[in-house]
C-alpha cells in the first residue's frame, strides 16, 4: 500500500448496542484502529448473536455512555444468526467497502455456522486478510458438536490472533495436519497460516474517576476497610461459589473485610412469567440435554444462595444486576483487588479491566493466568478447586498487598496502541 493511501477495516463482532466483554472487545479494537493515521473503520455487527431459542437478553439497555463518540467508526447491525439471509447481505456489505482486512471476533461455537459462511466468501477474495481473533479454541462449556462448529468456522481464515499460547496449542490441536507460522512482530507468511501472538489488551473504554468519593461509596454499600470484588456475568465456569466459600473463610477470621459481586446472573434477565420466555426455556431446555454435558448445565447454578447458607450476609454487598457502563468504575474504585477463581480460563476481559485501575489479581491456576499473573508481582495464584489455596491467596494479599505500581507496570504491556501495530503489521 502506497504512503498516504487509506486502509479500510472491518471489525466483524458484538458492536456497542450489546451487553458485554465481546462488544467492549470489539469497541475498543475498533477505536485504536481509528486512532492510526490512514484508517477508515467500520464495525460490522451482529444483529442477533444467537440461536432464537436462547433465553436471554443480550441487549445493553442501561448504558447511556456513547464508547464511540468523537470517532470517525461508522457502526452496522446486519448480521443475523436466525436469517441466513443476512449472511450473505453481510458478505455483500463488506464487500462494497473493500477492506484490506476483516478482523472476526471468534468467541463461541455455535457462531461457527454463520462465521464459516462469511469467511468461506471472503476466502474467495484474496486482496482481503480475514484475521479471526480467537478468545478461545476449546469453549469453556463443551457439547458435542462445538468441535465441529469450531472447525468449520475457523478452516477458511488466513490468519489468527491469540492471547495466549495455550489457545495456540489448541488451535494446533484442531488442525493437526496445517503449519502455521507464529508472529510476535506481526510478519505475516505467504505459505502458511499466520497467528499472531498478542495479549488481551486493557479496557480503557472505563477509567478511575478522580472525584468519584471512594470513602461515601463504601459508607452506602456497607463495605469495611479491604474489598475483595467479583465483578461480571454470574457463570458456572467463574468459580462465584469458590470465591464466596474462600472468602467466608477469611471473613471468619477478620472483621476487616468485605466481598463486593457486581454482575447478573447470566441466564435469569428474562421474564419467567412470559410465554415466550417458557417456550425458549422449553426448547433450549432440551437442546441442552442433547449437546450439552451434565456437569456443564447451569440450571441449577445459584451461587448467590450460599451467603446466607455461610451465614455472610453483612460482610457481603451484591449488585445482581447488569453494570452500566458510566458506573462500572465506582465498583473497581471502592476494592482493593479483583477475585478470579475461575475452574477454566481463556483471556479475561475482567482481569484486562481490574489492570486499567492498576487493581491486583486473585486467580486460579488455570487457563492463560499462569502466563498474565506472577505470583506476588501483580497478584496472587491459587490452586483450583481448593478452597484451602483460595482462602490463604486472600490471606497472603491481606498481609502483603501487590504494590499497584506493578500492576500499573503491567497494564503498560498490554496496550491497545501495540496491539493495534502488531494486526495491521506496522512494525
Amino acid at each position: 500500500m502506497s504512503t498516504g493511501e487509506c486502509q479500510t477495516i472491518v471489525c466483524l463482532g458484538a458492536g456497542p448496542a450489546f451487553k458485554g466483554g465481546m462488544s467492549n472487545y470489539n469497541t475498543s479494537l475498533a477505536k485504536a484502529l481509528d486512532d492510526r493515521a490512514g484508517t477508515d473503520v467500520h464495525i460490522v455487527s451482529w444483529s442477533q448473536q444467537y440461536p432464537a431459542i436462547v433465553p436471554r437478553e443480550f441487549r445493553d439497555l442501561k448504558s447511556k455512555t456513547d464508547h464511540l463518540a468523537g470517532t470517525d467508526i461508522s457502526v452496522h447491525y446486519l448480521l443475523n444468526y436466525n436469517n441466513p439471509l443476512s449472511w450473505q447481505r453481510t458478505v455483500d456489505f463488506i464487500l462494497r467497502l473493500r477492506p484490506q482486512k476483516v478482523i472476526v471476533q471468534w468467541s463461541l461455537a455455535v457462531q461457527g455456522l454463520p462465521l464459516g459462511y462469511v469467511l468461506r466468501k471472503l476466502k474467495n477474495h484474496p486482496e482481503i486478510e480475514t484475521i479471526v481473533d480467537l478468545h478461545f479454541v476449546v469453549q469453556k462449556e463443551n457439547s458435542a458438536m462445538d468441535k465441529s462448529l469450531t472447525r468449520m468456522g475457523l478452516r477458511h481464515a488466513r490468519t489468527f490472533i491469540v492471547h495466549a499460547l495455550k489457545t495456540y496449542e489448541e488451535l494446533q490441536q484442531l488442525f493437526p495436519k496445517k503449519t502455521f507460522h507464529l508472529s510476535t512482530n506481526g510478519s505475516r507468511s505467504a505459505d502458511h497460516p499466520t497467528v499472531l501472538k498478542l495479549y488481551h489488551p486493557i479496557y480503557d473504554l472505563y477509567r478511575p474517576d478522580p472525584a468519584f468519593d471512594v470513602d461515601a461509596f463504601k459508607q452506602k454499600m456497607g463495605l469495611r476497610k479491604h474489598v475483595f470484588l467479583f465483578f461480571g456475568f454470574i457463570r458456572k465456569y467463574k468459580g462465584l461459589h469458590h470465591c464466596i466459600e474462600a472468602f467466608a473463610r477469611v471473613a471468619g477470621e477478620r472483621d476487616d473485610v468485605s466481598l463486593l459481586i457486581c454482575g447478573e446472573s447470566f441466564w435469569q434477565t428474562l421474564d419467567n412469567k412470559k410465554f415466550s420466555t417458557r417456550v425458549k426455556n422449553l426448547l433450549f431446555g432440551a437442546a441442552k440435554a442433547l449437546l450439552l454435558k451434565k456437569e456443564d448445565d447451569e440450571k441449577d447454578h445459584r451461587p448467590l444462595d450460599l451467603i446466607d447458607q455461610l451465614g455472610i450476609r453483612d460482610r457481603v454487598a451484591v449488585v445482581n444486576e447488569f453494570i452500566p457502563n458510566e458506573d462500572v468504575n465506582k465498583y473497581f474504585q471502592v476494592s482493593d483487588c479483583v477475585v478470579l477463581y475461575y475452574l477454566t480460563a481463556t483471556p479475561s476481559g475482567i482481569e484486562s479491566l481490574s489492570y486499567n485501575f492498576h487493581l491486583p489479581i486473585l486467580a486460579t491456576r488455570v487457563g492463560h493466568f499462569p502466563e498474565t499473573v506472577k505470583d506476588g508481582f501483580n497478584g496472587y495464584l491459587a490452586e483450583p478447586n481448593d478452597i484451602e489455596s483460595m482462602s490463604g491467596v486472600m490471606h497472603r494479599f491481606l498481609t502483603h498487598p501487590t504494590d499497584r505500581a506493578r500492576v500499573a507496570d503491567k497494564a503498560r504491556e498490554m496496550s491497545w496502541e501495540r496491539y493495534a501495530e502488531v494486526v495491521l503489521g506496522s512494525e
